[in-house]
């Protein structure tokens, strides 16, 4: 009878798979995400109950409690249960880079002997297998591995075990040649010394197939890496310790990038970007076959080359070795300001992105481009000039996610990124802009080529920095604009824009749009706004109106403004229809909308006390604040209005509500920030800064 431990390591690995695949978001719910809701069995629909998938949390454990089960199962879960990393404390942060990089030198260097050594052997080993496998006598398959373990000590020096591997310790053959990145070095010389391994076999055996040996190394399972919920707030240390003790040091962060080959996402944040300095820079956005070079000639964004680095004998080792590594798809720079970040990014701009000035002070275009990375987050990156940004930015020539909220972006690189045929945005976020023009805004949403499939756009202004968009440029857009015509926008944030009855009325149908954001504008009335989802976005599920109409002003009376929010959006919208019968066949009809969560400033959530039967007030960890219908909610794939009191999911939003802002930063609704590092955009959900960013910041 077959047994656990008698299933293949396919079985196991897919099984791992599994578990590590229900915890990404698939169907994006709007909803928080309920700890104690998490751990029901995942579905597949757009539901909030039961949740989409998995929490971080309940995965790793699933796959920890996998890894203990026995040497098979850990063999199975180890690359999952290290595939995504988040670094939350400063001692987590160190114990990681022991793991993954080593502790000293000294230690390393030791370590890399080891596994030179077993690396040479494994080789040697599997190369005689495989060729008596092959139908090799079985002299010629020993004479082979002696003059494989000849060469590779003749390369590296070192003395090697003449005990032959044990078959158990082997890596079994592989189905079809592995990629040149299957097996990458801890370090330039490690990844010399594994380039000699390959030659060395197939200088000697060209014909034999030979299995890369397994690295040994967690770091080569690390695909994602964020420090979203990394601080030091609260560690009770000094102003002088802070600064000469850091944790997070541009040393260790490159010496674990370097572990990483296929990492595909990284995130940062404003509590370790002293770390972000030119080398670190470097390691991120020149890994892989990410760098490209454009035709002589051509136009930024246009007829680019697919042309990757050339290797020449007097290149750099290091760009050697991040040839070979998988290129990074995610960055996020969330609220990176630090001086050594900004003068890191300056001079990998002026080393690779900018334009050479000639000595007669002709221009030269620079032809470097990163085609690898889609998704780019710069939101509050406030310290870094427009002169460094623009290139840089340019620079990514795929990108679909871009999110340029809070930073010094000019009219200039919205011109020239209208003029790319390879960036087809998805996601676009130019909020709190204070440097763009009404006309540069108009033009690149017009005539600009990336930004015809944009599906989620913030043009969001406040009364610190209210949008410089005209209403003539507004009607502009919505009426010639490809991504406004399509009719197929998700995220809408229109605020503190020029938006009168006009320019809704020139609105097509948007029957996907699910998130509006209206705040800041004061002249416009409910009415007005009542009309528009009713007509044009019924599905629109949250609505923001800060600051908004004067039916909601803080100088009307508190008993008037319940009235007017009632009667003018929350009656006509989300309240069903009046419905008498006799027979209990007949089925009442639903509400004409979807309308569920209305975001209002604090002194009409005040004026509206506990709220009205199952409308109920949901606090932010900051300053944010959501009128919410807590009988309202995704359920397997449909959308129900009439959730009971005891309704599992109905009892965790009457719960935030009584938490009265005592809640984590994940909690709310309309992100303010998009997300990147996995794709979901402006609908996509964020905790620790991220989510404080997103969800609890007033700004």
């Amino acid at each position: 009878m077959m047994t656990m431990a008698d299933l293949p390591h396919e079985i196991l690995s897919s099984v791992c798979a599994v578990a590590y695949e229900v915890s990404l978001p698939n169907d994006i719910s709007l909803d928080p995400s309920f700890t104690p809701l998490t751990h029901t069995t995942p579905t597949a629909l757009p539901s909030s109950y039961p949740p989409s998938s998995w929490s971080e949390t309940t995965t790793r454990q699933t796959l920890a409690s996998l890894c203990l089960v026995n040497r098979a199962w850990y063999n199975a879960a180890k690359p999952y249960l290290w595939r995504h990393i988040e670094i939350r404390q400063p001692r987590s942060w160190l114990a990681f880079v022991e793991q993954v990089g080593g502790s000293d030198p000294a230690e390393v260097e030791s370590l890399e002997a080891n596994a030179e050594r077993l690396v040479i052997s494994r080789a040697a080993s599997l190369a005689s297998r495989a060729a008596v496998a092959g139908g090799s006598l079985e002299g010629s398959a020993e004479l082979l591995e002696r003059s494989i373990h000849q060469q590779l000590l003749c390369h590296n020096g070192a003395l090697v075990p003449h005990d032959s591997v044990p078959a158990e310790l082997l890596t079994p053959p592989a189905s079809r040649e592995p990629s040149p990145a299957r097996l990458r070095a801890k370090s330039p010389v490690r990844w010399r010394f594994l380039r000699a391994v390959s030659d060395a076999v197939q200088s000697l055996e060209p014909d034999v197939y030979v299995p890369t040996p397994d690295d040994p190394q967690p770091g080569r399972h690390v695909q994602h890496l964020d420090f979203n919920h990394f601080r030091t707030i609260g560690m009770r240390r000094s102003g002088e310790e802070a600064v000469r003790s850091r944790f997070v040091t541009a040393e260790r962060l490159e010496r674990v990038l370097k572990e990483m080959p296929h990492l595909a996402s990284f995130g940062a944040t404003e509590y370790m970007d002293g770390a972000l300095n030119k080398n670190v820079l470097r390691e991120l956005m020149l890994r892989g076959k990410a760098l490209a070079f454009r035709g002589q000639g051509a136009i930024r964004g246009r007829q680019q080359q697919d042309v990757t680095m050339q290797t020449d004998e007097d290149m750099d080792e290091d760009l050697e070795r991040l040839k070979d590594c998988k290129g990074l798809e995610a960055l996020d720079l969330c609220g990176c300001v630090s001086s050594v970040f900004v003068q890191g990014l300056d001079e990998i701009v002026q080393e690779y992105f900018a334009d050479e000035v000639a000595e007669d002070g002709t221009t030269t275009p620079s032809e470097v481009t990163i085609p690898s990375i889609k998704r780019l987050g710069l939101r509050g990156v406030t310290s870094v000039p427009a002169s460094v940004l623009t290139p840089f930015v340019l620079a990514f020539t795929s990108l679909t996610h871009l999110d340029l909220s809070g930073t010094r972006c000019s009219p200039e690189l919205l011109n020239a990124l209208a003029d790319s045929a390879t960036v087809q945005l998805k996601s676009f976020a130019i909020a709190r802009c204070p440097r763009l023009t009404s006309e540069s805004i108009a033009d690149f949403l017009i005539d600009g080529l990336p930004a015809r499939t944009i599906t989620q756009l913030s043009l969001y202004g406040d009364g610190t920095f209210v949008t410089p968009l005209t209403e003539m440029d507004l009607v502009r857009i919505v009426k010639q604009a490809p991504c406004f015509q399509s009719g197929e926008m998700e995220y809408l944030d229109m605020s503190s824009c020029p938006v009168t009855s006009a320019v809704l009325d020139v609105f097509v149908p948007h029957p996907l749009l699910r998130s509006l954001g209206l705040s800041h504008i004061g002249s416009l009335p409910l009415g007005e706004v009542s009309k528009f989802i009713l007509t044009t976005a019924p599905n629109v599920e949250v609505l923001t109106l800060v600051n908004t109409s004067p039916e909601l002003a803080i100088h009307i009376s508190p008993r008037q403004v319940p009235l007017s929010l009632h009667t003018h959006l929350i009656r006509p919208l989300a309240t069903a229809p009046f419905h008498f019968s006799l027979t209990s066949s007949s089925v009442p009809k639903p509400p004409p909308t979807r309308l569920r969560v209305v975001e209002l400033t604090v002194g009409v959530l005040n004026a509206l006390g506990a709220g009205s039967e199952a409308w109920k007030i949901v606090k932010s960890k900051g300053g944010r604040g959501w009128y919410v219908d807590t009988a309202s909610g995704w359920e397997n794939g449909k959308l129900r209005r009439d959730l009971p009191p005891n309704h599992p999911m109905r009892v965790e939003l009457e719960r935030l509500a009584a938490s009265n802002g005592n809640v984590s930063s994940a909690v709310g609704w309309h992100a303010r920030k998009m997300e990147v590092l996995s794709g979901q955009g402006l609908l996509g959900r964020e905790d620790g800064l991220y989510g404080a960013v997103s969800f609890a910041y007033q700004g």
